[in-house]
């Protein structure tokens, strides 16, 4: 065991739990490490948004960096962190470096939140209307994306589906990447079926799949339910909407942009079916484990259930054609029985794959064997030490190159 814990987090963006997914992640882990005795500081070269969270108040330090410049350096150096936490591959790019040659021994994690890569090969099929095929994941993006994995001591991972795609596809070693989903647990009392009205979707707009999700709802997906539920409401709630999302609200169609949502869960609890007909995305969808957490059936895609519910049936329904996502909603919404079932399938999930104590002393016990041997690990990853080689080290040279022009 360790006798200093000490963890770096160096964030894309700043932590907003209510905003996003990616920011409840981002605090389960500050809570999951902060439970096993470490001292944490949080540096981003992000600007702190309207609604991020003050983690000065759960005892984390706050720190805000610059890109391209050698006072991280002198930072890290000080700091001398146990582990280095990167949130996001682009981050890695930008800072692995310097840690790395500042912090030799201090284990590198990666956490990739989802296979980016795949989310914007998905997303770039759906925009030249055609089927994603496994062509598109070999991209740039891609070899960034893996080459930043092969240079971290451990990635995590949220969804098994992706786990498999890198060691099939892309043959990365299963001693690499590490399966840790989003914790998620029910509500204690949720309300019944009559005690709940209205379809709702929500998602941060900073988000493209969520656009793209309630612009499809929008055009394709409401029109055809309207017609067969005249009475029935949507509600669009989410961080950050632009313009263009709020051009869609339709009050007489009974479309609603509603905007930021100050308890995420609250809306959800209080809704009677989610509805998101996600076309592009990768890793876990958050807005649906919030919605098994508050006991409200989803009608989703096969992208927006991939890798969630496992060998357990899905909460609602999984379909793609427009046709029958509609009609599957409609029976969600009035028949009793089958939104309780439905319901309970949730519930099932939740209790065997999201909960914390499923998953929290084995991956402390990961990562600790690994820092314990760290040279070994590192030796077994040899591409991985390739990568940090200075003959391919494009990014340290360039970040090297914007420092010293911006000295002038």
């Amino acid at each position: 065991m360790l006798k200093s814990k000490t963890l770096l987090i160096i964030g894309f963006v700043w932590p907003e739990p209510k905003s996003s997914a990616a920011g409840s992640r981002m605090m389960q882990l500050i809570e999951l490490f902060q439970a096993n005795g470490y001292e944490i500081t949080f540096a981003s070269t992000a600007q702190n948004l309207e609604f991020s969270e003050d983690i000065s108040v759960i005892g984390v330090t706050a720190k805000t960096i610059e890109l391209n410049s050698s006072s991280f350096d002198n930072f890290v150096i000080e700091l001398n962190p146990n582990i280095v936490l990167f949130d996001r591959f682009m981050v890695e790019e930008q800072f692995g470096w310097r840690v790395s040659e500042s912090c030799p021994n201090a284990l590198k994690i990666l956490n990739t939140e989802d296979l980016h890569s795949m989310r914007q090969a998905r997303q770039l099929a759906v925009k030249e209307n055609r089927k994603f095929t496994s062509e598109d994941l070999f991209s740039d993006v891609a070899k960034r994306e893996i080459a930043s994995i092969l240079r971290c001591d451990l990635s995590l991972m949220v969804s098994e589906f992706e786990m498999e795609l890198l060691q099939k596809q892309f043959t990365i070693s299963k001693e690499l990447i590490y399966y840790l989903p989003i914790f998620a647990e029910k509500l204690n009392d949720v309300p019944t079926f009559n005690e709940r009205n209205d379809f709702v979707f929500i998602g941060n707009f900073l988000h493209e799949p969520n656009w793209d999700c309630v612009k499809y709802l929008s055009e394709i997906i409401w029109p055809l339910l309207n017609k067969k539920l005249p009475d029935a409401k949507i509600l669009i709630y989410g961080a950050y909407p632009s313009q263009k999302v709020l051009e869609l609200n339709k009050p007489k169609q009974n479309f609603y942009i509603k905007g930021r949502a100050d308890d995420a869960l609250e809306v959800i609890k209080n809704a009677k079916v989610v509805l998101a007909p996600i076309r592009f995305g990768a890793g876990i969808k958050g807005k649906l484990l919030e919605a098994m957490q508050c006991g409200t059936p989803s009608v989703t895609s096969a992208i927006g259930a991939e890798a969630m519910s496992g060998d357990f049936e899905w909460n609602g329904f999984v379909k793609d054609n427009p046709n029958d996502f509609v009609d599957v909603a409609v029976r969600l919404y009035e028949d009793e029985n089958l939104w309780q079932q439905c319901q309970e399938n949730g519930f099932e999930i939740l209790d065997k794959r999201y909960k914390k104590t499923l998953f929290e002393k084995d991956f402390i016990a990961e990562f600790e064997s690994i820092l314990d041997n760290l040279k070994q690990h590192r030796n077994n990853n040899f591409i991985g030490s390739i990568l940090q080689h200075h003959l391919v080290s494009s990014t340290k040279y360039m970040s090297k190159w914007i420092e010293e022009k911006n000295k002038k």
